[in-house]
């Protein structure tokens, strides 16, 4: 597995730092985040190390598939059951357990730690920080699949990667999890309003409606004129990082 991580200059001191993980969407590496967002002077400003995995495994002896919405760069952040991808795809664990023990080994680490992402990777986000809020001080996503059990790339995803018992699927969505949670971690999700995958794919509007069954008050924007891009991620990132630098204290 690959990932980019950007040391901000208090990381030179050997000052403890708090990080933000950031974990990208569909056909994405670690890459895209590091280049086209612009989160690095701002995370330099407000000494936030930032941790970019990459969003599936990879390699040729990875199982994959044409589409662009399964197999490698398509791991929704979950540990796979069915074959062939519960070999390789374990992307909950990678995060979760694996990663965290590999930054601690080798950087100096306040023990603060926020997370973020971006559609695909705004599920995985909500997902991890919701099954795991003792873990994380705040969570943000931009244009987060927040509903996958019940639209078109988390049916697929889920079918392909957990089988056909959709309770098992409820551990990785998003709704179901804040409908159970008892911690009421800060949640902020910026949402494009020209976005075309907003009314079949992304659906904030379930998201908004189980906060509000649930007493959360979750901060839901709709940017309009904003679509799917990263120039949407651009645009509102420092945002983000100053949302989550208040709660990382």
């Amino acid at each position: 597995m690959t990932l980019s991580i950007y040391l901000p200059p208090q990381a030179e001191d050997n000052t403890p730092l708090p990080l933000v993980y950031w974990l990208s969407g569909l056909t994405c590496s670690d890459e895209n985040f590091t280049t086209k967002a612009g989160a690095q002077r701002i995370a330099a400003e407000l000494g936030l190390i930032l941790v970019i995995p990459d969003t599936s495994p990879r390699g040729e002896h990875v199982a994959n598939d044409p589409a662009y919405d399964l197999g490698q760069g398509a791991g929704f952040y979950l540990n796979a059951t069915q074959a062939p991808w519960a070999e390789h795809f374990k992307m909950d664990d990678y995060i979760s357990q694996e990663l965290p023990v590999l930054l601690a080994a080798n950087f100096n680490l306040s023990g603060k730690q926020s997370i973020c992402g971006h559609s695909m990777g705004g599920h995985g986000a909500l997902t991890l920080a919701l099954r795991n809020p003792q873990r994380f001080s705040s969570v943000s996503a931009f244009a987060p699949i927040v509903n996958p059990s019940q639209v078109p790339w988390g049916i697929k995803a889920f079918s392909h990667y957990l089988g056909d018992d959709k309770t098992c699927w409820q551990q990785y969505d998003s709704c179901y999890l804040l409908s159970q949670s008892t911690h009421q971690l800060p949640i902020l999700i910026d949402q494009g309003g020209a976005d075309s995958f907003l009314p079949e794919q992304l659906q904030p509007e379930a998201f908004c409606q189980a906060a509000q069954a649930r007493n959360w008050p979750v901060k839901v924007r709709i940017q309009p004129g904003y679509d799917h891009s990263y120039y949407f991620i651009a645009s509102f990132i420092e945002d983000h990082l100053r949302f989550h630098a208040k709660h990382l204290g």
